[in-house]
Order: C-alpha cells, then sequence, then structure tokens
C-alpha cells in the first residue's frame, strides 16, 4: 500500500486517499463498502433501498469486516429519516451522506453526535445553502454522473463551487482514474466521488453478465431519460428504456403500481409512505401520477438489474464513465491504480515557478 495522500477530504474523515466509493441503491452493500474502506477510499452505504432493520445490520456488518471509517447515505426526504439518522449516531457511523439536501436541523444532531455530514449538490446555490447550515463538505455532481443527474458539466459546476463555498468539495461526475483525481485537485476539489468505477470492480456484488454489459457500451450507449420517473436520469440505454421511452401514459401507470407493490413488500413501506415519499420528488416537478409512482419505487427497476441480473426488465445506472472503463479490478487494486496515475499525472506537470 502506497503512502497517505492528505488533502481536506482525508483530514476530515480519517481514510488514508481522497476517493469516495460513492452510494449506489442495490450495489453499495456491506461488502463493496467496507473493500472500498480496507483499500483506503471512503465507502458509502446505499440505505435507501433497505429497511431500517437491515439498515443496522448492515452496518453492523461493515463494521465486522473492517476498522476504516466509513459513511451512510441516507434520504434526507424520506419518511423515517429522523430514525435512520438515530441508527448512523448509535452505531458510530462516521459519515453521513445525503442525495438531497438535508435539512438545518438535521445536519445539527448529526454534528452534535460528531457524525460529518456531505450532502451531495447539483447547483452551486445548493452547495451554498447546505454550508451556510453547517454542512462538513459538500460532493458536487455534474451531469456526466450516472443515477439522478443535472444538466451542468463537472468541469463547469466544479469550479463555481469551489469559489462559493469554504468547506472541502468532492468532485463526482465523470472520474474513474488517477488523472480525473489530479485535475479534480487542480480545480481546488479535495477528493472525487465515483459510482460507476467501483460498481465494476471485483468487489461489487452486481451480476457478472450485468457487468459484462457495462464493460460493452461505449460512451454512446449512456442515455439520459425522464420516462423513468420523470426526472433526467443517466443510465444505459436498453430495450427496458426504449419500452419505456414508447410506452403510454395507461401501461406507465400499470409498470408504476406493479413496481411499488413489490417495493413495499421488499422495503416495510405502506402505500401513504410511498405517495408521500413520490411527492417529495413530485415538489416543484411537473409529473404525473404514474411518474409520482416510480419516483418512490425506482429502486425496484434498479433491483432487477443490480440485484437479479434481469436487464430485460431493470435500468441500469450509469455514469458517461462507462465507455472507457474496461476492467474489473478489486477496490485495492483500483485505488492503488488511482492513486500512482494521480501522482505521476501530478508529478508530469511543467513547472509553472
Amino acid at each position: 500500500m502506497s503512502e497517505p495522500f492528505r488533502t481536506a477530504l482525508t483530514d476530515l474523515t480519517g481514510v488514508r486517499y481522497p476517493v469516495v466509493q460513492t452510494g449506489m441503491g442495490w450495489v453499495a452493500g456491506p461488502r463493496l463498502v467496507s473493500a472500498s474502506a480496507n483499500a483506503g477510499a471512503l465507502g458509502i452505504l446505499a440505505s435507501a433501498t433497505m429497511s431500517v432493520e437491515r439498515l443496522r445490520a448492515a452496518v453492523r456488518e461493515v463494521r465486522s469486516r473492517t476498522d476504516a471509517p466509513f459513511g451512510v447515505n441516507l434520504r434526507a426526504d424520506a419518511e423515517d429519516a429522523g430514525e435512520r439518522v438515530r441508527i448512523v449516531v448509535e452505531e458510530g457511523v462516521r459519515v453521513a451522506s445525503f442525495a438531497l439536501a438535508p435539512s438545518r436541523d438535521l445536519i445539527a444532531r448529526l454534528k452534535d453526535a460528531g457524525v460529518v455530514v456531505i450532502p451531495s449538490v447539483g447547483a452551486r446555490r445548493h452547495a451554498e445553502k447546505v454550508a451556510a447550515w453547517g454542512a462538513d463538505a459538500v460532493m458536487v455532481q455534474g451531469g456526466e454522473g450516472g443515477g439522478h443527474t443535472g444538466n451542468v458539466a463537472t468541469t463547469v459546476l466544479l469550479p463555481q463551487v469551489v469559489d462559493a463555498v469554504d468547506i472541502p468539495v468532492i468532485a463526482a461526475g465523470g472520474f474513474h482514474d488517477g488523472r480525473g483525481l489530479a485535475a479534480a485537485l487542480a480545480y481546488g476539489a479535495a477528493g472525487i466521488g465515483m459510482g460507476t468505477r467501483f460498481l465494476l470492480t471485483s468487489d461489487s456484488t452486481v451480476p457478472e453478465a450485468v457487468k459484462a454489459k457495462y464493460l460493452a457500451a461505449t460512451v454512446k450507449d449512456v442515455t439520459v431519460t425522464t420516462q423513468v420517473d420523470g426526472l433526467p436520469h443517466r443510465m444505459l440505454r436498453t430495450p427496458m428504456v426504449d419500452a419505456l421511452e414508447r410506452s403510454g401514459r395507461l401501461s406507465s401507470l400499470w409498470r408504476a403500481l406493479r413496481h411499488a407493490s413489490a417495493f413495499r413488500k421488499e422495503t416495510g413501506a405502506g402505500w401513504p409512505q410511498l405517495m408521500r415519499d413520490g411527492l417529495a420528488l413530485k415538489h416543484g416537478k411537473d409529473l404525473t401520477w404514474s411518474q409520482v409512482l416510480l419516483a418512490a419505487n425506482t429502486p425496484m427497476l434498479l433491483k432487477a438489474s443490480m440485484v437479479e441480473g434481469r436487464t430485460d426488465i431493470g435500468v441500469m445506472a450509469s455514469g458517461q464513465v462507462a465507455g472507457l472503463i474496461g476492467d474489473l479490478p478489486s477496490c485495492s487494486e483500483l485505488v492503488e491504480r488511482i492513486m500512482d496515475e494521480a501522482r505521476t499525472a501530478l508529478r508530469s506537470l511543467p513547472d509553472a515557478g
């Protein structure tokens, strides 16, 4: 293992290297998170697809596999967010990350318990808001990133946020190697976050046949669609995505109801909670009722591919970097490679003096 690489992110979280494995639903489970943490990165456990009871068990499983710091990703708008925060605090988790901005009160509650709070944002104003509320750092995802995404490239968004806040900024969206880490550091970031690159490791539990589809994808095979849940969603183009984009309103509603029923059984959520979670995502957006349902239970479309290997009926969230990735290293091999590449890239820069 190479020497530690110190930045504001490593100082804040206690990890060895300024690399974050992001919290991907159905992908970032105990095995991947502990492997990432043992490799020196900050592994983030995805909790939105877990029941409350499973979350506690998953945190303890990660703890049994590693002594390194790790985090848990939470949905700030979920009805049971407070209960999940309690588990994070009680179990001594080092970092809480959020896909949506947490409230001022939620941030204060975590910080009072000594938990590092790192929300993800897609706009400068959101970074400024959570920084003012006390967030310890912020992850900025540009439009190249997988899953729900925006339309501003990382190279445009990142310097905006770095200039706007005085807390550590983690760059996400479009990163997969050490050259990207060196570039992010040059922009003023304290580290990088990667999802697709960690999904495509030997430590990932995603079925091998699904990984093979990612590896075979070109940059042009990664698309953005709003037909899954009404929100811009970056994923691999598959027959399922094509079918969703051709679907009429009635068939979309029927599909949404079927997936909502499955998600209820998976998480123990009731119909009222599903609708409230869906409406939270609908806020300020022009979504149909079928899209509201899909917004609340899109995880089942992801589970079909990421867990069951059914790419014919599921979706495959993906960053554009899938088109650049051609191997499945272990997390340890990946992180060591990234750090070696970053050091080489930084040493090769011309002397500006």
